[in-house]
């Protein structure tokens, strides 16, 4: 794969070889993002988990100190007095049927994420094909089923991240911004390690943490050494 002058000077600076101190490894992203926008700082995680078993799995949200420097649009499944709650906490859209009658017959997506009432869930569901696989479906364990939807949406605008495996048993997501300080990314990620680091599940045997790797959305990854995360 062909890359850019810009990303092949970034890798420049980075030793592939090296598992880098977080510290040293926040400093390097953001020494290496070299785009003209404001990249976001994402974290890699690859587990010794096998997610296709059931206790095996990591699925949980934690709000970062610093916020993701994301503006966070939610979407809220609501009926009686929660659909107040839900507007006066900030939530960009709030309803029931007719905003699963607009999901399904317009396609309409402008939302980050989807919080439910436990009441809901039946109509929700019926969006299970489409949510699902864009990783929207509203779910306990990450706090976006509730009967306190406004505890829940000023959570998600304050800077509450879900994390969990994808397929190939690895964790993505956003840290913040390049824009950030240092000891802003430094938070996040300790804060981010912290959970993930607790949600270790009991029948994983062996190394839990086997590679993290920081990057920028156009940089190169950098390395993280484990041991200095546990």
């Amino acid at each position: 794969m062909k890359r850019g002058k810009k990303y092949t000077e970034a890798a420049k600076l980075v030793d592939r070889a090296t598992l880098y101190d977080p510290a040293d490894a926040i400093a390097l992203v953001k020494k290496a993002a070299a785009a003209k926008f404001d990249e976001t700082v994402e974290a890699h995680i690859r587990t010794g988990c096998d997610g296709r078993h059931a206790d095996q799995q990591i699925r949980g949200a934690v709000v970062l100190p610093h916020g993701t420097g994301k503006q966070v649009r939610v979407l809220v499944f609501a009926k009686g007095d929660k659909i107040a709650d839900a507007e006066a906490a900030g939530a960009e859209f709030v309803g029931g049927e007719e905003l699963v009658h607009k999901i399904q017959n317009e396609n309409w997506f402008d939302f980050d994420v989807v919080v439910a009432t436990p009441d809901m869930m039946g109509v929700v569901g019926r969006l299970g094909r489409v949510l699902g696989p864009k990783g929207l479906m509203p779910n306990p364990k990450a706090g976006t089923v509730t009967m306190d939807v406004a505890k829940a949406v000023k959570d998600i605008k304050a800077g509450k991240i879900e994390y969990r495996l994808d397929k190939t048993n690895i964790i993505h997501v956003p840290l913040g911004k390049v824009s950030f300080t240092e000891e802003q990314l430094s938070d996040n990620f300790q804060t981010l390690m912290g959970a993930i680091v607790k949600a270790r599940p009991a029948a994983v045997k062996g190394q839990y943490l086997k590679s993290i790797t920081l990057t920028s959305t156009m940089g190169p990854g950098i390395k993280v050494n484990p041991l200095k995360v546990m």
